[in-house]
Order: structure tokens, then C-alpha cells, then sequence
């Protein structure tokens, strides 16, 4: 845990989004967004890439968290329930809280540059303390040099406890990475110098949306693919995150699309509408059948 790391981002936009939206409809909605809140800044307290703990191996209990927020049991286990249905936290199997897409809210690269620095501010703290000491005596720069030894160890050990915390073994599927690799390379397509991303977190995204939103394999690929072609969604849907988030408006947007026009005129009822009209309808619509049954 860093006590260096004193922020963290929250977008302008962030009641515009549809879970917030979903959240605000609810009974208890403002405890549950402030407990929203309470929980970035306790990943920001924390420092551990979006997890929450007491200490590594100590979770908080709902009945600790009810305490550190001030509210009432009840209602911190309604919000954890809802912000965990809404993917927008996780508990793994050790009980332990993570923030999904922690980047959001987070500066990694800012954060890592910081710790460097602090690590070579340290390392130069402890050179100037070597220094000092060995002017007064042999055996205090001995003993010194020996502390020095002992901290660079135990910041070893520290570091490679972070390193093993920051990537925990992956849990998606060979489909998800498949489908994750298939995403970036149709936004390639439009982009070559499109920035690759960590395919990894992707593959995540994607199992979320099949575990989590009873999406199947076939759906998300006919999404990804219906995404990348339509001239608006492809310059918006640039992430596996943002294709989760829009999943039910483009879903929506892909029925609406496949319901038939209704052509005003009698000698449109009778005949079926004019020719050109009649090909502008078959020509003008994606073919979207194997989505009739898709539960929303």
C-alpha cells in the first residue's frame, strides 16, 4: 500500500453512462453511488491495481466496509450486489474487491513512474547516508552497508509480491482471446497505426460479456463484426470494454434496423410498394435472424 498516490480520475460524463443511469432508477440510488465512490477511493488507497484490501492477505468483510463508509450493513451488501450484477466490480474466489477497468480511473503509467521515482529517490536517500557514515567510522559504514543490503532485499521481495498481484493468471477462454485478436484486427483495418492494446484484458472483457451478460460466442462475433462495418459505431466501439458497455444499444439498433419499413399509399399496400422502393428495402437491411432470440 502507497500513501504517495493521494487521487483519483472521475470523468465529467460519468452520470451519462448507462449503468449509472440504471443505478440512479433505484430506490437507493445515492447511497449506492456514494458507496461507488468510497470504493474508487479506497482501490486509490490501496494502490494495487484496482483491489481492495485490509492487507494482502486479509480482505474487508461487508461488515468493515459498513464501518469505514458509515452506512448501514444492509445497505453496503445492496450496493455490492449491484455494482458486481453491473460489472463494474469483481470478487474473486479469496473474497478479494477489484475495481473493473481500474485504467479508467487511474493513471498506471503515472503511477509506475511515480514508484520509480521513488525507488531512485530511496536509493539516492541511502547513498547519502553510506556517505555520511563513512566518515565517522569503518564499522559504522560496515554496519550501514549492511542495513542497505537487508532494505534493497526486502524491496526486492515487496516487488516481486506487487508484480505477482498485478497479474493474476488469466481466467478467459481460448474463444475470448480469439475474439479479442479479431476486434483489433478489424479496427486495424481503418487504422493501421491503431496503438496495440493488452489483448489480455480484452480476452477479459469478452468472458465478462459471456459469463456475466449470458452473451454467447456467436453474438459477441456477430457484434464485433456488425461494429467494425457500420460507419458511426467503428469510430466509437474501439475497446472490448466499450463493446460490453454499448452491447445492449447496439443490439437494439440491430433489430430496429431489421424491422421492415411501412409504406404510406394504397398502391403500396395492394402491390407491395413501388419497385425502387421494394429494392431499397432488401438492399438497405443487414440480414440479423440469428439475433430474433437474443435476450436482452
Amino acid at each position: 500500500m502507497s500513501s504517495d498516490v493521494k487521487w483519483i480520475k472521475l470523468s465529467t460524463q460519468m452520470f451519462e453512462d448507462e449503468k449509472i443511469r440504471l443505478i440512479e432508477s433505484m430506490p437507493e440510488a445515492d447511497t449506492i453511488l456514494i458507496i461507488w465512490v468510497k470504493l474508487l477511493a479506497q482501490a486509490g488507497k490501496t494502490n494495487a491495481s484496482g483491489y481492495i484490501y485490509l492487507a494482502e492477505n486479509i480482505p474487508y468483510t461487508d461488515e468493515m466496509l459498513a464501518t469505514i463508509f458509515n452506512r448501514p450493513l444492509p445497505t453496503v451488501r445492496l450496493a455490492l450486489k449491484t455494482l458486481e450484477q453491473f460489472g463494474m466490480i469483481e470478487v474473486n474466489h479469496d473474497h478479494m474487491i477489484c475495481i473493473s477497468n481500474w485504467e479508467k480511473h487511474q493513471n498506471i503509467d503515472g503511477l509506475e513512474k511515480l514508484r520509480e521515482q521513488n525507488r531512485l529517490r530511496k536509493q539516492k536517500e541511502r547513498e547519502r547516508k553510506k556517505f555520511l557514515l563513512s566518515h565517522d567510522s569503518h564499522v559504522t559504514v560496515t554496519d550501514g552497508h549492511a542495513t542497505d543490503i537487508e532494505e534493497e532485499k526486502e524491496l526486492d521481495i515487496d516487488k516481486e509480491k506487487k508484480e505477482k498481484k498485478k497479474k493474476p493468471s488469466p481466467k478467459y477462454e481460448t474463444c475470448d482471446i480469439t475474439l479479442a485478436e479479431k476486434l483489433y484486427k478489424l479496427i486495424l483495418e481503418h487504422d493501421e497505426k491503431f496503438k496495440k492494446p493488452n489483448l489480455e484484458k480484452w480476452a477479459n472483457d469478452i468472458r465478462l460479456m459471456r459469463e456475466r451478460d449470458d452473451r454467447t460466442v456467436e453474438q459477441i462475433d456477430y457484434l464485433i463484426e456488425w461494429v467494425q462495418k457500420h460507419p458511426f459505431w467503428r469510430s466509437n466501439v474501439l475497446s472490448a470494454s466499450k463493446l460490453r458497455d454499448k452491447a445492449t444499444t447496439l443490439i437494439l439498433q440491430i433489430k430496429g434496423e431489421k424491422e421492415p419499413k411501412v409504406n404510406i399509399g394504397t398502391h403500396n399496400k395492394q402491390n407491395g410498394g413501388y419497385p425502387n422502393e421494394r429494392t431499397q428495402q432488401n438492399n438497405g437491411n443487414v440480414d440479423t435472424s440469428e439475433y430474433d432470440d437474443l435476450s436482452l
